[in-house]
């Protein structure tokens, strides 16, 4: 594959941030970018209908801002259950740490997409 200016790879990069698997599918790797899409969207619904944690910062807490960064890496399925839905989690409910690792990979998973993405874009991936 040859190189995208990189003009063109910083919108294509944001895209695939917000939007799972799109960056994939603007380079050309439709298949791909479909079943990335399928794979964070169904993480992130699997993490929310177990009730998991849905980070946000918490002031004395550093790690939370970590946490916050991975679980807002997965673009768009974060802004719509946090912003969207007001979603929270429940501490409570019997799959509370299982859907926080399913939130949890859900973005940390889209983050090795950007990184993908940025890879094929320069031309240094096939």
């Amino acid at each position: 594959m040859t190189a995208v200016p990189p003009l063109r790879l910083l919108p294509i990069l944001l895209s695939a941030w917000l939007i799972p698997g799109s960056g994939h599918f603007l380079l050309g790797r439709r298949a791909r970018g479909l079943v990335f899409l399928a794979l964070v969207l169904f993480s992130a619904g699997v993490g929310a209908l177990l009730h998991g944690n849905l980070f946000g910062p918490q002031a004395g807490r550093p790690l939370s801002v970590l946490a916050t960064l991975a679980v807002l890496a997965s673009g768009l399925p974060y802004l719509v259950l946090r912003a969207g839905l007001g979603y929270q989690g429940d501490a409570e409910a019997p799959g509370y740490e299982y859907g926080t690792v399913f939130l949890l990979t859900a973005g940390l998973m889209n983050l090795l997409l950007l990184l993908d993405v940025w890879d094929l874009g320069r031309g240094q991936k096939e």
